[in-house]
C-alpha cells in the first residue's frame, strides 16, 4: 500500500503552509483504521499541501499515493480520497496552463501542469470508478470523468449509459457531468445539448432530474435562452414534492436542526461571544438543504442580470413544497435583492412568509435576512413584529434567552431586524436583553437604530460601557460596539461615559477604541465640551488615529478654527488625511490656510484622498473650485465606484455648480447593480435617493 512513498524527497518539492515532510504521514494516516486519525490526516493534508486550494510541487507528488489509495478495497474512506482529487484537479483547472506560479518560500512552481499531467494519465480510472457499489465512490468519479477524461465521447457516452437506474442525486451528478462534457470540448457539445435537451422533456423522469437537464442545457448554451425557459423551470419546481418522511414535512432539514442545536456550545474563555458566533454562522451558510440547490444556483448565474426572470425562479422556489428548496431559497433571494435593484418587495414578502413559530429552525434563517436587508425590507415590518409578539406570547417575555437554542436564535434574530427598521415594538425585547445579559452584545448591535427610545437605552448602554475592562484586549468588539451605539442614539447623556471610556482606553494603548469615543464625542458638539481635559492632550498623541480624532473633536466641542486648522493640516500628511479634510471641510470657510494643501491631493495617486480633499475644498472654497472639483469627483467615481457616497454627498451640497456631474448622476439611476461603498444596500438605496435629489434640483 502506498508503495514507493519513502523514496520521495519531499523536502526538494517546496513547503506550503506546513512542512513538505509532513506529506507522507498525512498520506499514510488516510488509509488509518482509526476515524480520528484519518480526519486528523486530511486536515493535515489540506493544510500542508492544499492550503485554500493551491497546489504545490509536494502536491503534484502525492498524486501517485493518491491514486492508489482511492483504488484499493482496504482503504477505509476512498470517496473523500477521490474528493480530494477532485480538488486538486479542479483547481488546476482553473489555473492559467502557461503561468509560472510561487510557493510561499518564493520558488517558482508549475506544479499545476505537473498534476494534471498526472490525473490525466490515470482517468481512465474513474470509467471503473463511476460503476462502483459504494455511492461515495461514484459521485466524486462522476464528476471527475465529466472533467478529466481526455476521450470526451467516450467520458459521454459512459454518463449516459449511468442514467437508468440510479438515485435522483446521481443523476444530478450526471446530467451537470454531461455538461461538463460539453462545455470543454465543442466536437461533442451538440450531442449533449440534444441528450440534454431530450432530458428535459421526458415526463416520465422526477421533477428534480427534468430540471437539471433544462438547467444545464441553458448552461451550454446561453444565447439561446428563449422566454420558454424560465416558465419551464418554475413549473418543474412546482412539481418538486417533499421526500416520504412518514407525513413530516420538516423531515428533509431535521438533520440541519440537530446540527445547529448541537453547534451552540459556549465560547471558549477569552473568545469574543461576536466571533465564535461568526463561525457558527460560516458553517451555517454553507449548509444545503435540497439536491436541488447547487442546480438553482447554476441557473441564476445563467440568468444573471435577467432580475424579472430571476425573481419569477425564487417565487417559485419560495413558494415549493419542498422545506429545504424553500429554505435555500431564503439565501439565494437575499443576494439577489443585494446585489440588483429594483422592486423587492414581492420577494422580501414571501421571506416573510417564512417567519412560522413552528418551525424556528426557518424562521431564523428568514428574519437574519430580512435584518441583512434594511431598508427594502420594509414590506416585512408587520410580519416580524407578528412574529416577535407571538414568540414572547408562547415562550414569554424571557424568550430572548429561552434555552432552546432554535426559538431564541429565531426569536432574536426577527427582534434585531424590527429594531434595524426603527419599529419600537423591538424595544421591550431589547431592554430585556440588556438588563439580562444573556446575549446582550446582540441588542446592542441594534439599539442605535431606537433612537426614539434613547432615554430608555442610553442609561443602560452607559453602563454597560462603564463596565468594560479595557485592559482586556477581548473585550474590545464589545467596547466599539457600544459606543457606536450611543452615537447613533445621540443622546448627550452618554458624553460623561464616553470621556471615561476614552481615557481608559488611552491608559490602555487601545488607540481604535480611543478615536471611536473620541468622534462619539465630537457628535454631540458644545454639550460635551466639559470634556476638553481629556481630548485636548490628545491632540498631540503619538498614535495617528486618536490624534486625527482628538483634533476633530476639539472644534466640534469648543470651535476654536485657528487652534484646529494647522494640526489638521499637519495631519494631511499621514494616513489619517481623510479624516482632517473631512474635519475641515466642516469648518468651513475658516479653514482657508488648508486650501493650497488640499489642492495639491487632488493629484494623489490614489481616488480616496483626491475624493476627501475635492469635497473639502467645495466646503471651504466654494464656487471658484467648483469645476476642479467636479473633475475631480467625476474621475475618482469612475476609477472606484465606491466612492460614490462620498461624491454624490458633496454634488448635493454644491446645487447647480454640480450641473457638468448630471450626465453620469442620470446614467447610474439607469444602471440595475448596486453600488455604493461595500455595494451595501443602505449605502446603494442612499446613493439612489442622493441621484434623485441632484437630478430633481438640475
Amino acid at each position: 500500500m502506498i508503495n514507493g512513498i519513502d523514496n520521495v524527497d519531499w523536502e526538494s518539492m517546496g513547503h506550503a503552509y506546513g512542512p513538505a515532510s509532513d506529506v507522507p504521514g498525512w498520506l499514510r494516516g488516510m488509509v488509518s483504521a482509526d476515524p480520528a486519525v484519518r480526519d486528523e490526516a486530511f486536515s493535515g493534508f489540506y493544510s500542508a499541501a492544499h492550503h485554500q486550494g493551491d497546489v504545490y510541487p509536494c502536491t503534484a507528488a502525492s498524486l501517485p499515493f493518491l491514486f492508489e489509495m482511492a483504488d484499493s478495497p482496504v482503504t477505509p474512506d476512498r470517496g473523500s480520497v477521490i474528493e480530494l482529487l477532485l480538488s486538486i484537479g479542479q483547481e488546476c483547472l482553473d489555473m492559467d496552463p502557461e503561468g509560472v506560479y510561487f510557493t510561499p518560500d518564493g520558488t517558482e512552481s508549475r506544479a499545476h501542469v505537473d498534476a494534471l499531467a498526472v490525473i490525466g494519465e490515470r482517468a481512465e480510472v474513474f470509467v471503473r470508478w463511476v460503476t462502483d457499489p459504494d455511492e461515495e465512490v461514484r459521485r466524486p468519479a462522476i464528476e471527475c470523468l465529466g472533467l478529466f477524461l481526455a476521450d470526451s465521447a467516450r467520458a459521454l457516452e459512459v454518463l449516459r449509459s449511468l442514467l437508468p437506474g440510479s438515485g435522483m442525486v446521481q443523476e444530478l451528478f450526471v446530467v451537470r457531468a454531461v455538461a461538463t462534457v460539453a462545455l470543454r470540448d465543442a466536437a461533442v457539445h451538440g450531442a449533449a445539448v440534444g441528450w440534454l435537451e431530450e432530458l428535459a422533456g421526458a415526463t416520465a423522469q422526477v421533477p428534480e432530474v427534468r430540471l437539471a437537464a433544462l438547467v444545464h442545457r441553458a448552461r451550454c448554451t446561453p444565447g439561446e435562452l428563449g422566454d420558454a425557459v424560465v416558465p419551464a423551470a418554475v413549473g418543474l419546481i412546482r412539481e418538486i414534492a417533499p421526500e416520504e418522511t412518514g407525513g413530516d414535512d420538516d423531515a428533509p432539514c431535521r438533520a440541519r436542526v440537530e446540527l445547529d442545536v448541537a453547534a451552540g456550545t459556549e465560547p471558549s474563555p477569552g473568545v469574543p461571544p461576536q466571533v465564535a458566533a461568526a463561525f457558527e454562522d460560516l458553517e451555517r451558510h454553507g449548509r444545503v438543504h435540497a439536491p436541488t440547490t447547487s442546480l438553482l444556483e447554476a441557473f441564476h448565474t445563467v440568468l444573471d442580470d435577467r432580475v424579472l426572470e430571476r425573481t419569477a425562479v425564487l417565487t417559485g422556489q419560495l413558494c415549493s413544497a419542498d422545506p429545504g428548496v424553500r429554505y435555500d431559497a431564503i439565501r439565494m433571494a437575499t443576494e439577489l435583492i443585494g446585489q440588483w435593484r429594483g422592486d423587492h418587495s414581492g420577494l422580501v414578502v414571501l421571506i416573510a412568509g417564512c417567519l412560522d413559530p413552528g418551525d424556528s429552525y426557518t424562521s431564523a434563517a428568514a428574519a437574519e435576512a430580512l435584518g441583512a436587508l434594511v431598508p427594502v425590507s420594509e414590506p416585512a415590518r408587520e410580519a416580524l413584529a407578528g412574529y416577535v409578539e407571538a414568540a414572547r406570547a408562547e415562550h414569554g417575555p424571557g424568550v430572548w434567552a429561552a434555552r432552546e437554542r432554535l426559538v431564541r436564535r429565531a426569536h432574536q434574530e426577527a427582534v434585531r431586524a424590527l429594531a434595524c427598521l426603527g419599529d419600537l415594538r423591538a424595544l421591550d425585547c431589547v431592554l430585556e436583553a440588556l438588563d439580562g445579559g444573556a446575549d446582550a452584545w446582540r441588542a446592542v448591535q441594534v439599539a442605535g437604530h431606537l433612537g426614539e427610545a434613547a432615554g430608555d437605552l442610553t442609561p443602560r448602554l452607559s453602563k454597560l460601557l462603564a463596565e468594560v475592562d479595557f485592559s482586556d484586549a477581548s473585550q474590545s468588539m464589545s467596547a466599539n460596539a457600544l459606543v457606536s451605539a450611543l452615537r447613533e442614539l445621540g443622546d448627550p447623556g452618554s458624553a460623561p461615559v464616553l470621556a471615561s471610556a476614552v481615557a481608559a482606553a488611552v491608559r490602555e494603548e487601545q488607540w481604535h477604541t480611543a478615536a471611536s469615543a473620541l468622534k462619539a464625542l465630537a457628535s454631540f458638539g458644545p454639550e460635551a465640551a466639559f470634556a476638553l481635559d481629556v481630548v485636548r492632550p490628545l491632540a498631540d498623541a503619538q498614535d495617528v488615529t486618536a490624534r486625527a480624532a482628538a483634533t476633530a473633536a476639539l472644534w466640534e466641542l469648543e470651535g476654536d478654527a485657528a487652534g484646529v486648522v494647522p494640526k489638521l493640516v499637519e495631519l494631511l500628511d499621514t494616513h489619517a488625511d481623510d479624516e482632517a479634510a473631512a474635519a475641515l471641510g466642516r469648518i468651513g470657510p475658516a479653514a482657508a490656510p488648508a486650501l493650497p494643501r488640499l489642492r495639491k491631493m487632488l493629484t494623489a495617486g490614489y481616488e480616496w484622498p483626491r475624493v476627501y480633499a475635492a469635497t473639502a475644498l467645495w466646503d471651504i472654497g466654494g464656487d471658484p473650485e467648483a469645476p476642479a472639483v467636479v473633475e475631480t469627483l467625476l474621475t475618482a467615481w469612475a476609477e472606484n465606484d465606491s466612492t460614490s457616497n462620498h461624491v454624490l454627498a458633496c454634488l448635493n451640497r454644491m446645487g447647480t455648480a454640480a450641473r457638468p456631474a448630471l450626465p453620469r448622476v442620470r446614467e447610474e439611476l439607469t444602471l440595475l447593480r448596486r453600488s455604493g461603498r461595500f455595494r451595501s444596500i443602505p449605502n446603494d438605496e442612499e446613493l439612489l435617493a442622493a441621484c434623485r435629489t441632484v437630478t430633481s434640483r438640475l
